[in-house]
């Protein structure tokens, strides 16, 4: 047994990364740290040993006093060299093994108190024997392991010390840095030769095994496949692990999942065959992942796989009107295809498109027909998209090829028959990579989605059982090929009445929950939700009201726990709403609040709803000019064009002298000039505000109008009369003018509008100006003789005007 002197003396250390150093060893180390330098350098002035150990983790740059083991090896510096880059190249020779007691203070370096372990000299039998023993298998280890060099083994040849020997052969063992340390840190020296007897013992077996599989493997390939010799290589070691043969490969999974599902003839054969040339390819082959993926995707598609439907009609009508207030006709047309399909077997799917403007709960819709009907929901946004690739794939003949969205979505849903939303319809574009709309058409022709081809997949779908929904803010950005394939059905905005009825049964209930009220917590008044709606939010939807009651939860949450008042409830009247929320940030009501001259109300349509559109003219001496300003496009400033040569063509009649335009420059502003606005409806109301302003006569304050004009005066049917007439609503607008032939699309508009408005259908701009403008009492608009001359009185204002 090896004696342990107990006495300690004091050596600079040096941590070491990923070697152990053993006595009778010399080691070649390059040097960065600063701390180890220095211990380097402190050994070398004080002609002293340094004391070596290894870090028990390598990637720590700077390690404590507990980062390394404490059992470690001294040794003598025998040669420094200082290298360009500033780190040092020593050259060791380990002397003996030593175990820190202590770590001494020392800013430059780790200092450490070391005591000495004095090596065993007895040798007995039984270490005579292992060391006999050692020899010979480490002679064995050798000749099979090529990184040990023959000059090794000489070397050993002339060691006669069965100590010295054991860290020699130590040092050369390629074995891991925690197995080393192991053998640095045994006392005796028969239980450091159990120790590397064990180890030589092992990798001999693991050599062997090794050999083994080689053969094995060498005998299975011929000449013509040894370039899948790594491949085969690691097939074998699996099946010697028994992870090959015994357990079922990825290969042999795949094929029993696509036996057992149901799909098309076709589709099972292509992905058999595409299995077939999986199974001959090589394992880390590059194409190998890409027949791979295409066999998943084939597997992962609901080809047969049906969710289940209900087509109970009274339930279904119960779910439509839970979720959504209002909404008729969507809810009649969702009815209707249920009552079909309780009839006949299969019908194919159709294809409708909710049209409005945001916030009108079009999405919200999409889900509520698929809770409605029992089925499962997948939602596709388009909006942004611009290459045809994303809806019908790539071509697997492309790096990094992928399904189109709409065969990704069915995978994601897992079933043939889901109801599928395509959002945005409206927002796609168009670019060199294609026409995406185009590549809809034939997703949502109902005669050709039987045989849906994904370029990915190349292979016909079936998607006649879905049930396609799509939304769009507007008709404008839908191609006419692609509204040809669709019902529409428009979605107008909310009148105040249903705004205040889906506040209250929805938004209001919604808002208390998601902030962490009970429901009789907060009472909001019918008067408070009006204030908001009315003098908070200006939207065709109910999105910014959601807003607004979920800032004014907000804010009662905040007072309620400053105030440290948990159960108090609020009752919310209109004037905590303007505590809460502040400064209304619109008037309520549009409509102007007296008659004025040359200011005319329209109606016109946006893609967020209705809006009123305040058009005004200005009359001012010149030389006929006519100046148009607010942003308008080419068919509004048309309009204002028309409407100026229909004025003129009525000049006798309304009084005016036939030259009254040679003399004024006529200015027609639209306010809100940074918006752009287009569109032929404002016919009517630019020839009323110059009518007004030639005649000096006011408008009506409380009136709007929409129509297009021809040069005779004749009034054209417009678009959009559900919104524009909400807006004329929304605007304390009380009476409207519209084009008689829009008197059809009348009966599409909710009668609680159509009872608070006066809408007189007009067929001629003289019936226009009949209603709009505000003659004197006894007085006619139209006379039979020219009267005097507009311009004069500003003619004769302009020679009095000093220059």
């Amino acid at each position: 047994m090896p004696s342990n002197d107990n006495t300690t003396k004091l050596y600079p250390l040096m941590p070491l990364r990923d070697i152990v150093v053993f006595p009778h060893m010399v080691a070649p180390l390059v040097v960065g740290r600063r701390k180890s330098i220095q211990a380097l350098e402190d050994a070398m002035q004080k002609r002293t040993e340094i004391f070596l150990v290894t870090q028990r983790d390598s990637t720590i740059d700077e390690p404590e006093e507990d980062g390394v083991y404490t059992t470690g090896t001294l040794a003598v510096v025998m040669q420094l060299l200082r290298l360009p880059d500033g780190t040092i190249k020593a050259l060791v020779e380990g002397k003996g093994r030593g175990e820190i007691v202590s770590f001494v203070p020392n800013d430059n370096f780790f200092q450490v108190e070391v005591r000495q372990f004095e090596e065993e000299e007895e040798v007995t039998r039984e270490v005579v024997a292992y060391e006999r023993e050692l020899r010979k298998y480490f002679s064995e280890f050798a000749s099979i392991n090529k990184k040990i060099a023959k000059e090794v083994i000489k070397s050993l040849e002339s060691i006669e010390q069965p100590g010295k020997l054991v860290d020699v052969i130590c040092a050369h063992l390629p074995i891991k840095t925690e197995e080393k340390q192991s053998i640095l840190e045994c006392r005796t020296l028969q239980e450091r030769i159990e120790k590397i007897l064990e180890i030589i013992h092992r990798e001999i077996e693991l050599a062997a095994l090794e050999k083994t599989i080689d053969a094995k493997v060498k005998t299975r390939m011929g000449k013509t496949q040894r370039n899948y010799y790594l491949g085969e290589k690691v097939r074998e070691i699996q099946t010697e692990m028994g992870q090959g043969e015994d357990g079922m490969d990825d290969i042999t999974e795949l094929e029993e999942t696509l036996n057992k599902m149901k799909m098309p003839t076709v589709a099972r054969e292509k992905a058999l065959k595409e299995l077939k040339k999986l199974r001959a390819m090589p394992p880390m082959s590059a194409e190998t992942t890409v027949v791979r993926n295409y066999i998943e995707a084939i597997i992962s598609l609901p080809w047969k796989k049906k969710g289940k439907s209900n087509l109970d009609i009274n339930t279904a009508e119960r779910i439509l009107d839970e979720d959504h207030y209002g909404l008729s006709k969507p809810k009649e047309r969702i009815l209707e295809y249920l009552a079909v399909q309780t009839q006949v077997k299969k019908i194919k799917g159709p294809i409708l498109c909710l049209v409005g403007p945001p916030g009108v709960g079009k999405t919200s819709i999409c889900k509520s027909i698929a809770r409605a009907m029992d089925r499962k929901f997948v939602r596709l946004s388009l909006g942004g998209v611009r290459d045809e690739a994303e809806i019908r794939g790539h071509r697997r003949t492309y790096i990094g090829a992928m399904p189109g969205k709409i065969i990704q979505s069915m995978q994601k849903v897992n079933v043939s028959n889901p109801v599928f939303c395509l959002d945005e319809v409206d927002k796609m574009s168009m670019d060199f990579r294609g026409d995406p709309s185009a590549a809809l058409l034939e997703v949502l022709d109902p005669e050709q989605n039987v045989a849906f081809n994904d370029h990915y997949l190349d292979l016909d779908y079936d998607l006649s059982g879905v049930f396609f929904i799509t939304t769009a803010n507007s008709l404008h950005g839908i191609p006419v090929p692609l509204q040809d394939r669709m019902e529409i059905i428009s979605i107008s905005g909310y009148t105040e009445e249903e705004k205040l009825k889906i506040a209250e049964g929805y938004l209001v209930p919604k808002q208390l929950e998601a902030n962490g009220f009970n429901k009789d917590d907060i009472k909001l008044t019918e008067g408070a939700i009006l204030e908001i709606v009315r003098r908070y939010t200006r939207e065709a939807g109910v999105r910014n009201l959601e807003r607004s009651i979920a800032s004014l939860c907000r804010k009662i949450a905040r007072d309620r726990l400053k105030k440290k008042a948990k159960d108090k409830k609020y009752r919310i009247g209109v004037q905590s709403v303007l505590k809460h929320l502040g400064t209304p940030r619109y008037r309520y009501g549009l409509a102007e609040e007296k008659d004025s001259i040359g200011l005319t109300t329209g109606l016109a349509w946006t893609e967020v709803g209705g809006e009123l559109l305040q058009i005004e003219a200005t009359l001012m001496p010149g030389t006929g000019k006519l100046i148009i300003t607010g942003k308008l496009g080419e068919v509004m400033q048309e309009s204002a064009r028309a409407a100026l040569s229909y004025v003129r063509s009525r000049a006798d009649i309304l009084g005016l002298d036939v030259d009254f335009y040679q003399k004024l420059d006529i200015h027609i502003h639209v306010p809100e000039g940074a918006i752009p606005k287009d569109g032929p409806s404002a016919g009517i109301t630019i020839a009323t505000t110059l009518v007004s302003a030639l005649l000096k006569a006011p408008v009506r304050h409380k009136l709007a109008m929409t129509g297009e004009i021809t040069l005779r005066g004749r009034i054209l049917p417009i678009g959009g009369l559900t919104e524009k007439l909400l807006a004329a609503k929304r605007g304390n607008i009380t009476h409207v003018l519209i084009p008689k032939e829009n008197e059809r699309d009348l009966k599409d508009v909710a009668p609680t509008i159509r009872k608070s408005l006066t809408i007189d259908l007009v067929d001629h701009m003289d019936e226009v100006l009949e209603h709009a403008i505000v003659v004197k009492e006894g007085e006619s608009l139209f006379k039979n003789v020219p009267g005097s001359s507009v311009y004069g009185e500003i003619e004769a204002a302009s020679q009095n005007t000093p220059h």
